[in-house]
């Protein structure tokens, strides 16, 4: 019988052995399941953009980081009915201004992006590109006259509010953009031709929370790429509010865009142009499924300047300051997730020839009416764009083919875009 017992004893705590490592293998495996719910839940509410509210913290994995390259190719086919443009064969515009068959640009972007830094190298080929750097390549202050480089910028994320910037990027002044895929329009805007394209310099991004936003830069005078031959800088700030449903921004720069005159080291008789300030609204909203309302105003103005008159910098006499202004609305009918029909309805005046994209009168005052209806139709990643536009100017700035001077042109183009 005591043996029996001690066997029975033995059985017991042997028993009690395995059921006690049993629990312990469950609870760690219940553990391990909760703690990788934990880190999955998490994960994906950062990715939503929502903070992590748990009582206690989740240690997670650094974001890998990742390689991208996206970009697109654009061709199109114009013609003017007759009429010889300004300048080329098209309106004063920035780009699809060549006649016949012709080709816009191939652009290809490179990004990386990781935990904290990145950088971002976008590369435009052909007619398009070249418009779009445009700075004289045998001009002083283009110092290859390499004339492919759209977007060449490194940035760091200070925090998930502020990030820094820095090196050759597009403008955030106005409503249009460089890229074709970007704008529903074909051919672009007065008010996006004639303001920046690029700058070089250091901006510095901040998101406020609750949908506003901010930009500060200090750059390089507006499209002076690849190093600042004339010594000043510009000065440039965004504020904007976005939500799902559209967004508003308000844009400015300010600065010397040639330089001060300097006496001991100009020549008798050189000019300088005074300070260009430019203050730029720009907004869209959804107004429902199937409507959208785009809206772009501007305005710059430069400064009367200075010459070297004597051996001495002085103001020069009886000049005054020249500018440019205009409005543009943007109204959009969705008919489906495939097919799109948009006005762009522009009106654009200069005073004292402050720019030339039409004729003005003797005192250098003239202004334009643009009216421009385009068609998207989408087909996978490639997008049709037919555009019919007309262009209105106050003096006559078109020749007919007879000779014969007009204030008009009209415009009939066919775009094909394709995005990667």
């Amino acid at each position: 019988m005591k043996t029996l017992k001690n066997y029975s004893l033995i059985v017991l705590v042997l028993l009690l052995i395995s059921t006690a490592s049993e629990a312990q293998i469950v609870l760690a495996t219940i553990k391990k399941d909760k703690k990788k719910e934990a880190v999955t839940t998490s994960t994906a509410l950062d990715s939503a953009g929502v903070k992590n509210v748990a009582a206690t913290p989740v240690e997670e994995e650094p974001a890998a980081a990742t390689f991208t390259l996206a970009g697109s190719i654009d061709v199109f086919a114009r013609t003017s009915f007759g009429s010889i443009g300004y300048n080329v064969y098209g309106p004063g515009t920035a780009f699809a201004n060549l006649k016949g068959f012709s080709l816009g640009m191939a652009n290809t972007i490179f990004s990386y992006q990781g935990e904290k830094s990145g950088f971002v190298a976008d590369l435009v080929f052909g007619p398009r590109g070249r418009d779009a750097v445009f700075y004289d390549e045998f001009a002083e202050g283009s110092y290859t006259g390499q004339r492919i480089i759209n977007q060449l910028y490194a940035y760091y994320k200070v925090s998930d509010n502020v990030t820094f910037n820095l090196g050759q990027f597009n403008t955030f002044l106005g409503y249009e953009v460089i890229s074709p895929t970007l704008n529903f329009h074909y051919s672009t805007s007065y008010l996006f031709s004639w303001g920046p394209f690029n700058h070089t310099g250091f901006r510095t991004d901040f998101t406020f929370g609750d949908g506003f936003v901010a930009k500060l830069a200090v750059m390089n005078p507006t499209d002076v790429l690849e190093f600042n031959p004339v010594n000043t800088v510009t000065f440039g700030g965004q504020f904007g509010y976005t939500n799902d449903a559209g967004g508003v921004w308000l844009n400015a720069l300010v600065g010397d865009q040639d330089g001060t005159l300097d006496s001991d080291l100009d020549p008798e008789g050189a000019g300088s142009a005074g300070t260009t300030f430019q203050i730029d609204l720009t907004t869209g909203w959804n107004l429902g499924e199937k409507f959208y309302l785009g809206f772009n105003t501007s305005f710059q103005s430069t400064g009367t300047g200075e010459a070297i008159v004597g051996g001495q910098v002085v103001d020069i006499d009886g000049a005054e300051s020249s500018s440019f202004m205009g409005a543009a609305i943007y109204p959009k009918f969705i008919f489906s997730e495939n097919a799109a029909l948009g006005l762009r309805a522009e009106y654009f005046s200069v005073t004292n020839d402050h720019i030339s994209p039409f004729t003005t009168d003797a005192e250098g005052d003239g202004n334009v009416i643009a009216l421009t209806v385009s068609g998207n139709f989408k087909v996978g990643n490639l997008t049709f764009i037919p555009e019919i536009r007309l262009d209105k100017t106050s003096e006559n700035s078109f020749e007919k083919k007879n000779g014969d001077a007009t204030d008009s042109m009209s415009s009939l183009m066919l775009a094909a875009v394709y995005k990667f």
